[in-house]
């Protein structure tokens, strides 16, 4: 079960890592607490829900679709949307 959460928890340092991934100090501090409450007997449901309380919906890999992760959803989309208006300008004003 902990790797379970591990696999599903990003890293806060590492950003583009797993905790599983992570060799980051706080990836490991937080591996420890994961198991130590796995080994408590803890939800995973609780787990994730005092993370997330912590540190914010971004420690989730998969953050749920809600009205405060809109941008991180989003972003992505926005930044290739911008990206394409930028190409098509140039390419218009080089003609």
């Amino acid at each position: 079960r902990a790797r379970t959460l591990w696999d599903r928890l990003r890293c806060v340092v590492c950003q583009g890592q797993s905790v599983a991934q992570s060799a980051a100090p706080l990836a490991e501090d937080m591996r420890a607490l994961v198991a130590r409450e796995v080994a408590a007997g803890k939800a995973n449901d609780a787990i994730e829900t005092y993370l997330v309380a912590r540190y914010g919906d971004q420690i989730l890999l998969k953050p749920p679709m809600a009205h405060r992760t809109w941008a991180l959803w989003l972003a992505p989309l926005l930044f290739l949307l911008a990206g394409a208006w930028i190409i098509r300008r140039a390419l218009k004003e080089s003609e």
